[in-house]
């Protein structure tokens, strides 16, 4: 195969989406993936039957890159319902969205989860979500407190779910992010697709031309124009692209990236012959009595996750425990028998997934700018959800940006040579 204008540093959504984007535009590449398929965090394990995302993860349908780099309905996506119920006092409350359930939703006002001043306030949390104006950035925590919410509602439900998307439950992370996830679980349901999330990046994947990705290709280093494989190959470009999770990519590039640092998280699933709950819905503990932060019923929403007269259970922890899988089953089953008695103890525990990266971190100040560069200097670029939004739709981004980079660098369409003079200086981290 011939030398490619790009190589582009790991295959998960990041570097897909550069990659569709390079295509798009005519310019050559090559993909390489240390690992035995595409995705990276965004993998689906088929196990005695069942479809084991690498961690509980959905889509946001509301993703506005998403709705321009997917086939969504090719996706089948399988939506979850807009609320959640909130375990508190030893029952179940349920939190409704107005929009889609607006009796649920009045009823819901009246519930122990937080006050009816509270909730009605969370109207103008939603409005400063919508209206997302530029200005000091706080915590999550802050901007709360700054809508006046009080601190039963955070503690109730605020905490355990926003817990469950920040993957940390301090709500430390940046309130500009916040409002990003505010506006798209305002803008549509989160959702699976009906065979994994696996099917995302196979789908970016199967529009690339064939021989494009190659598998089992560890990077050990990089240079502005080649890139040394663990095996001790080397190839070169035109340009390189590291398109890795944040901890690699400083790594590879010698600082010139700062590691953002990590939120972890472990998921653990279960066979049932019966769901605990029979709608497609989050549960959440309201409580922080336990291990498990949420739990879904994942082929409530999609089927096809377990095989028939089966249910897939997924609970999550925020945060990875010391104690090993075995140990941290008993204590889950030990929450779950408080919240569903003794058939908790009759499930059959399938695999949990313990993901150290599973976002980079978002604290106050890491958005500023909201867009972090992607070109370092011309001939290497890097990718990834730590240089937009932690999250698909952030991935998806930064790795349509970093196509835009390389080839905004090309000094004609042509596919003359990229303009390399001054790759020999120094790159401040970034």
């Amino acid at each position: 195969m011939s030398e490619p204008d790009v190589l582009i540093v790991g295959g998960g959504l990041a570097g897909l989406a550069c990659a569709r984007e390079l295509h798009r535009r005519g310019v050559s590449f090559r993909v390489l993936e240390a690992s035995d398929g595409v995705g990276g965090r965004v993998r689906t394990d088929l196990v005695d039957g069942f479809r084991l995302d690498r961690g509980f993860q959905i889509y946001l349908t509301g993703y506005a890159e998403g709705r321009q780099v997917l086939d969504l309905a090719a996706l089948n996506l399988k939506p979850f319902a807009r609320g959640a119920l909130v375990r508190n006092g030893g029952r179940f409350h349920r939190v409704a969205d107005p929009r889609s359930a607006p009796l649920a939703a009045l009823r819901s006002l009246f519930n122990p989860i937080g006050s009816v001043a509270d909730k009605l306030k969370l109207l103008r949390v939603y409005r400063a979500a919508k209206a997302a104006r530029p200005g000091p950035d706080v915590s999550t925590a802050g901007a709360l407190a700054a809508a006046g919410i009080g601190p039963k509602l955070v503690e109730r439900l605020f905490r355990p779910f926003l817990g469950g998307v920040f993957l940390e439950r301090e709500l430390s992370t940046s309130a500009r992010f916040f409002h990003f996830v505010f506006r798209a679980f305002a803008a549509g349901p989160g959702a699976v697709p009906a065979l994994g999330m696996q099917a995302i990046p196979d789908q970016l994947a199967a529009a690339l031309p064939a021989g494009a990705v190659r598998l089992n290709a560890p990077v050990s280093s990089v240079r502005d124009t080649a890139v040394t494989l663990a095996s001790g190959e080397t190839l070169r470009a035109k340009a390189v692209v590291v398109a890795t999770e944040g901890p690699t990519a400083a790594r590879l590039l010698n600082g010139a990236v700062r590691d953002p640092g990590s939120n972890g998280t472990v998921t653990l699933y279960y066979s049932a012959d019966e769901p605990p709950v029979r709608e497609p819905i989050l549960v959440l503990d309201g409580e922080q009595r336990g291990p498990v932060n949420n739990l879904v019923v994942m082929s409530n929403a999609a089927p096809a996750y377990a095989p028939p007269n089966k249910a897939l259970i997924a609970a999550s922890v925020v945060g990875i425990p010391a104690e090993d899988d075995d140990t941290l089953d008993v204590r889950v089953r030990e929450q779950m028998r408080r919240w569903y008695g003794d058939a908790a103890g009759r499930w059959r525990f399938l695999r949990a997934y313990r993901i150290p990266h599973a976002l980079p971190k978002q604290e106050v100040g890491a958005l500023e700018p909201f867009a972090r560069p992607v070109r370092l200097k011309p001939g290497l670029y890097v990718c990834g959800d730590h240089r937009d939004t932690a999250s698909i739709d952030g991935a998806l981004t930064s790795g349509r940006r970093a196509a835009e980079a390389v080839c905004a660098d090309i000094i004609s369409e042509s596919g003359s040579r990229l303009g390399v003079a001054n790759a020999t200086r120094s790159v401040a981290p970034q």
